[in-house]
């Protein structure tokens, strides 16, 4: 199941989603962190993110394998006056138990759904350049907007690693 975590619900899975952070960083994930990361690591980037949610700045779903959260993404809005139209998807996750079942699909639908909902039509996104992500992206419709050379630091924190940005425009959907 898939669905939006509300704002009062997100310190009830504060454990869950370090978990499934962590794990995804100690899999090699390139989202924002570089080794050592671990559970402290991770729960405080989750309670850092914890006004943002409570003020509406930010969107979050989950994917559970019953009452445990195996999966998350997140939806943040672009909160300038020239930028409304907009939001970027950031920290998609899934555990690495449950990978390869449909779960990051369906979360990026429900993100898409709830952003067309929120009225913003251009959802844009990064991932590391080659990563299987950008198969899953193309594949959901979002378009290839350019690649950044050297954007991040690979989670091992030495070698940095190029990203390509994507872009998806609402009402424009892949058949």
């Amino acid at each position: 199941m898939i669905r939006e975590i509300p704002a009062s619900e997100i310190r009830a899975h504060l454990r869950e989603l370090a978990d499934i952070l962590a794990a995804c960083v100690a899999d090699g994930a390139s989202v924002g962190f570089v080794m050592p990361f671990g559970m402290y690591e991770a729960l405080r980037f989750w309670e850092g993110l914890i006004p943002e949610i409570e003020s509406g700045g930010r969107v979050l779903f989950g994917a559970f394998d019953g009452e445990r959260m195996v999966g998350t993404v997140s939806l943040a809005l672009a909160g300038m006056p020239n930028q409304t139209h907009r939001a970027e998807i950031s920290k998609m996750l899934v555990h690495p138990e449950y990978r390869r079942r449909g779960l990051a699909r369906g979360l990026v639908a429900a993100l898409l759904d709830r952003a067309e909902g929120l009225g913003r039509d251009l959802i844009t996104l990064d991932t590391r350049t080659g990563d299987a992500a950008q198969q899953l992206y193309a594949s959901c419709g979002f378009l290839p907007a350019g690649e950044i050379p050297e954007y991040a630091l690979a989670p091992e924190g030495t070698a940095r690693r190029d990203a390509t940005l994507f872009m998806y425009r609402l009402g424009v959907r892949a058949a």
